[in-house]
């Protein structure tokens, strides 16, 4: 887990958890920014693009797509927005 006050080493883990703790909806911060904050210290290079990928969506499509108000569609389904919808569904 990520220390809030030891922020991740790398410039690119930084970057990640900023783009993902302000995205522009307090919901999808929480959402998408807690995910990040507990995990981006263990993310594989890999993973990291993969999250860049999700980064890259609106926040309302994330929104709902993490509580569940819509399926994920499968255009956009990938094993890193599973982990973050499942990580909503148990917070």
């Amino acid at each position: 887990m990520t220390d809030p006050e030891q922020p991740p080493r790398d410039a690119r883990r930084r970057r990640l958890l900023y783009r993902a703790t302000h995205r522009g909806t307090h919901e999808t911060d929480l959402l998408v920014g807690g995910f990040v904050a507990r995990r981006i210290d263990r993310f594989s290079d890999a993973e990291m693009d993969a999250l860049e990928a999700v980064l890259e969506r609106p926040d309302t499509d994330l929104a709902d797509w993490l509580t569940g108000r819509v399926a994920i569609p499968p255009e956009a389904d990938c094993p890193m927005l599973r982990a973050l919808r499942d990580a909503a569904g148990e917070a």
